[in-house]
């Protein structure tokens, strides 16, 4: 893919994550970030049809602490991870899909306590892809479109 047909995304952007019923989700976007990561509450690891899960919280409103999601995927992996102040934790990962304006693809996202951070999501490199090109002087670039399921 050739710079001139990637999309422009800013350092802020609102993403929707379908398939844990994440409609509108304001995203810090950080390309020194390699792995994505979701603040998330309440986790807990199970078995299904013998396969690793987990379900956790979301409390996706920062404005709004009422509001809470409860999710549950498939545990992709479990990865130690170095935080921007230099400490190292297990995460689980999982995969789903994410939607930026009308882009959709699967990206693979660390669970944490990110209850410190400004924003209750990090895109990461590896989570943008080859799709866009960050612009650090803009925000919310990609409006969302509701798209009839």
């Amino acid at each position: 893919m050739s710079t001139m047909d990637k999309k422009i995304v800013g350092r802020l952007e609102t993403i929707a994550l379908p398939e844990l019923g994440i409609d509108e989700l304001e995203v810090r976007v950080d390309t020194g970030a390699k792995t994505s990561s979701l603040h998330v509450d309440n986790i807990r690891k199970y078995i299904k049809e013998g396969k690793p899960f987990v379900e956790f919280d979301i409390h996706p409103d920062i404005h709004n602490v009422n509001r809470l999601v409860q999710c549950n995927a498939a545990i992709s992996d479990i990865r130690k991870v170095k935080s921007s102040n230099g400490t190292s934790e297990q995460r689980y990962v999982i995969k789903t899909a994410i939607r930026l304006g009308v882009e959709i693809w699967d990206i693979e996202i660390t669970l944490t306590d990110r209850s410190d951070m400004n924003y209750l999501m990090l895109l990461g490199r590896e989570g943008l892809g080859e799709k866009f090109l960050v612009d650090p002087a803009k925000v919310f670039m990609n409006v969302l479109h509701n798209f009839e399921e």
